[in-house]
């Protein structure tokens, strides 16, 4: 178990593969309290992350963050305990020597469901800020430019070699937002 006073340097933590050679991620973290670092396909850092379920956070960050997923770093903790996460968090980030992007400009696309109103086509836009369209035209609208990015996201994955069930939260889709259900 870590302590306050035994945080393991993160350059001492072997690299775990984000998908393995099944096309599943790390199962034996599901459940898991722990502190996680994820790396891109040169080993470089993008994000550092605690949480209560290290699989299910790994899950949102491979939909939300594909190609940034490669590799993951993990300390595990017997017992919930903020003060001992956001310790370990801090000490990696430092390690580094640099605040990696995923946690700084670019948190939100990491921690925040997928915007797909952002990236709406000319004409999705277009017809999104018709003046004649309603309220359901419009939930319409962004609904089907949810269900493109959706399908964008798991060719993707399935290009990665992704072998697992993804599930989107079908209520906001009609806000045009992708969160895993």
């Amino acid at each position: 178990m870590t302590t306050d006073t035994n945080i393991p340097a993160l350059a001492n933590l072997e690299y775990i593969p984000y998908i393995d050679d099944n096309g599943q991620l790390p199962e034996y973290l599901q459940g898991k309290i722990g502190v996680y670092a994820i790396f891109d396909q040169q080993k470089t850092l993008q994000f550092v992350g605690y949480s209560r379920d290290v699989y299910l956070s790994l899950k949102q960050h491979i939909v939300r963050q594909p190609q940034q997923c490669y590799w993951v770093k993990v300390q595990t903790i017997e017992r919930p305990s903020r003060a001992v996460l956001e310790n370990i968090e801090k000490a990696w980030i430092e390690e580094n020597g640099c605040v990696p992007v995923g946690n700084s400009n670019e948190k939100g696309k990491w921690t925040q469901p997928i915007d797909a109103k952002a990236v709406m086509t000319a004409e999705e836009q277009a017809n999104y800020e018709n003046p004649v369209n309603d309220e359901i035209a419009k939930m319409k609208i962004l609904k089907n430019v949810a269900r493109r990015v959706e399908a964008e996201i798991l060719k993707v994955l399935e290009v990665r070699g992704l072998q697992m069930q993804i599930r989107f939260n079908p209520k906001l889709k009609e806000e045009g937002l992708l969160d895993l259900k």
